[in-house]
Formats: structure tokens, C-alpha cells, sequence
């Protein structure tokens, strides 16, 4: 039994390290735009665009890899991905003009992004466990905001100086590490009460699986939530908070500060937005987040000159920032079924990549335009109570796990 909850813990242990490094990844490029503005002369559009694509690449990746997982684990995809992320990021320090950018990051570095993703450690570690099964996904899944508390400060230092070039080598580098022990650890023995990581267990098609998924309003509700989800949070904050920041007058290295304490705070949300699944109602605890998600960016307009309002608008987006994700995967299993946790978080995800390929477009587009960043946070208030309410009819709706 010891050895069993040690196997299934291990696994919460890999996801969260493994989120860690590619979500730093993700993020460095909100510390790069105004480097590579200088440095090659490129418009916010032209690098928002580049962003825009890589997530639109991780969405049309995102449901396949959700739909394999659910039928062969994950360890392979989580290997091959992490081994794309390399051969991006080599290809990133050495780059030298905008199709380099293109192919290393919109295309390369997607398709590692869009494997080695949320979804398919939601899908790893939720049925390993009965009981506190929100508890887990929480924990796991919050290493994709942990690496960013303590790494993009850091980062922000080797970008003074060892330079963009060398920090994208060492982050090909410790990819290649990473593969390698994800290999290594993730041939773990099977649970006895739990489903195994690494062995095929479903037996509809992927077709079959998304006719099924559309036919049911639930999926639709949590769908089009996730989209705004994407918008508000990977394509708006990720893509703009720190160049915003930079605009308002706070220095590079306190803007990335200021990301990496939202990101301690986006962890501690994701571990008690887990937590409080296992113990109340998940609709209405997602309604709540994406309803108080929208009224923090009103702070957000006033952080000028204010670090108050900045250290405010940090905890109050941090909480309510990720914590989507372990509620949202336990409503799946609730009205779904376990079974179709992979898939329905892959197309999920794929929704949430696109809403954020939005966000990170038009709020390089909106800036060119005005100068300012002031229309975006409006939508993203906007955008994100709609969602809320959008979450709140689920509770209108009657769960129809599927079994088989």
C-alpha cells in the first residue's frame, strides 16, 4: 500500500517539476519582447503574431495528445514533447531573423508546448487517486505557475547577464535533462486501485469520443469558458503584464518580479482551488473565480506609479488566475466521466490556446494602435464575467458520466 501512494505521488511530483520548466519557457518571451524590439527592430505585432501561432499550434496538438494519453499514457508524449522544447530552444539562441522565429517558436517550441501541457498531467494523475483527487491535480498541475515564481526573476538576471542567446541554451540543455529523467521515472508500477500511466485502456476512437463530447451541453459550457479563460489569462497577462509594466515606468527586473509574486499566489490558488473541489460545489466555486478573475483587472488600470495597487492586483490575479484548472477537471468527471477527462481537456485546451492566440494578437495590436493597453484590460473584465456566468448554468445541468 506505502509503495502504491508513493507510485501515485510521484507522479503529482514529475508533473508539477515538468510544468515548472515549460511554463517559465512559455513565459520568457514577456521579458524578450522589448529585447528583441530593440535588438532586430521588430514591432510588438510582429512578436505577438509569433506568440499567436505557437499558441494556435498548441491547440490543434492539444486534443490528440488529451484523446493518446487516455488510451497509451503519457509517458512517451511527455518525453517527445520535452525533446521538441530542446531542439526550439537551440534553435532560438541561435536565431536570426523572423522565420527563425517563426519555426523555432511558433511552430517547434508549440508543438513541445502543446504535448507537455496541463491536460495531459490532468490526465496522468486523476485516476490515480479516489479521494482527493482535486487535492492532487491541484498540487501537480500548480507547477506551471511555481517555476515561474521563482525562475523568471532569475531569468530576468541571465537576461542582463549572460544574454537571451545563452539563457535559451540553457534551457535547451535542462530539456534534454528533463526528457531524459521523465523517461526514467514515469516506468513506475501500476497502482493497484488506480488506472496505469502507461498502458491502453480506451476503446471508443477519437471521432466517436468528440460526437459524444459535443452532444452534451456541459462540454460546450466549459469549453467556451476555457476560451475566455485563454484570453484573459495566457494571452493577455503572459504575452503583455510585463511590457505593460515596462510602459508604466517600472524597470525590467521589477516587472518580473512583481510576475513572479502573482505566480506564487497563482500556485497557492491552484492548491486550494483544488483542495476546496474535493469539498464543495465545483460550479459554483468556478463561477466564483472567473467572476472575482475579471474585477481584479480594475486594479490593473490604477498600478501606475502605485506599487500598492501593483502588489494588490499580484495576489488578487494569482488566485483567481490558474485555479480554473483543477475545478474545471473535476466538473469534467462529474458530468462526463473519468474516461474522457484526456480528450475533453485536450479540446480544452486547444479552446484555451486559441482564446489566448487572441489576447496575445490584439493586445500587441491594440498597443501599436493607441499606445496603451487600456481597451484590453476593459475586455478582459468583460470577457471574464460573461464566463462566470456561463459556468453557472452548469448547475442546470444534469451529470451524465460515461462509464465506458
Amino acid at each position: 500500500m506505502g509503495s502504491n501512494i508513493s507510485s501515485r505521488w510521484l507522479i503529482v511530483a514529475v508533473g508539477f517539476v515538468i510544468l515548472s520548466l515549460v511554463f517559465t519557457i512559455r513565459s520568457t518571451i514577456g521579458l524578450i519582447i522589448p529585447i528583441w524590439s530593440e535588438e532586430f527592430g521588430w514591432s510588438r505585432s510582429l512578436i505577438s503574431t509569433a506568440a499567436s501561432l505557437c499558441l494556435i499550434m498548441m491547440a490543434c496538438v492539444a486534443p490528440f495528445a488529451g484523446s493518446a494519453v487516455d488510451r497509451y499514457g503519457p509517458r512517451g508524449f511527455l518525453v517527445g514533447g520535452l525533446i521538441a522544447l530542446g531542439i526550439g530552444t537551440f534553435l532560438l539562441a541561435n536565431m536570426q531573423n523572423e522565420w527563425m522565429l517563426y519555426i523555432a517558436f511558433s511552430l517547434i517550441s508549440g508543438l513541445g508546448f502543446g504535448i507537455v501541457a496541463t491536460h495531459v498531467i490532468v490526465a496522468a494523475v486523476s485516476p490515480q487517486f479516489e479521494a482527493n483527487k482535486g487535492f492532487a491535480v491541484g498540487i501537480a498541475t500548480s507547477g506551471s505557475t511555481a517555476g515561474q515564481l521563482l525562475f523568471i526573476p532569475l531569468i530576468a538576471v541571465f537576461l542582463v547577464s549572460l544574454g537571451w542567446r545563452n539563457t535559451y541554451l540553457i534551457f535547451t540543455v535542462i530539456c534534454f535533462a528533463a526528457a531524459l529523467l521523465c523517461w526514467k521515472i514515469l516506468a513506475v508500477p501500476k497502482p493497484d486501485n488506480a488506472t496505469a500511466i502507461n498502458a491502453p485502456k480506451a476503446k471508443s476512437t477519437f471521432m466517436q469520443d468528440v460526437k459524444y463530447l459535443v452532444k452534451k451541453p456541459v462540454f460546450h459550457a466549459v469549453f467556451w469558458s476555457f476560451v475566455i479563460c485563454g484570453f484573459t489569462t495566457a494571452g493577455v497577462i503572459e504575452t503583455h503584464l510585463i511590457p505593460y509594466l515596462v510602459s508604466c515606468g517600472y524597470p525590467p527586473l521589477e516587472s518580473a518580479l512583481s510576475y513572479g509574486f502573482l505566480s506564487g499566489f497563482n500556485m497557492l490558488g491552484m492548491m486550494l482551488a483544488g483542495y476546496l473541489s474535493d469539498k464543495m460545489n465545483k460550479v459554483l466555486l468556478l463561477c466564483i473565480i472567473y467572476v472575482m478573475r475579471g474585477l481584479s483587472f480594475i486594479v490593473l488600470m490604477f498600478v501606475v506609479d502605485d506599487y500598492a495597487a501593483l502588489a494588490i492586483f499580484s495576489v488578487a490575479f494569482g488566485l483567481f488566475d490558474y485555479s480554473t484548472v483543477p475545478v474545471t477537471a473535476g466538473i469534467i468527471v462529474d458530468h462526463l466521466g473519468q474516461k474522457l477527462l484526456g480528450i475533453t481537456m485536450g479540446i480544452l485546451a486547444a479552446g484555451h490556446a486559441l482564446g489566448a492566440a487572441a489576447g496575445a494578437y490584439y493586445g500587441g495590436y491594440l498597443f501599436d494602435l493607441f499606445a496603451r493597453y487600456e481597451e484590453m484590460w476593459i475586455a478582459s473584465i468583460i470577457l471574464a464575467i460573461i464566463a462566470g456566468f456561463i459556468v453557472f448554468t452548469i448547475r442546470f445541468m444534469r451529470p451524465e458520466p460515461r462509464l465506458a
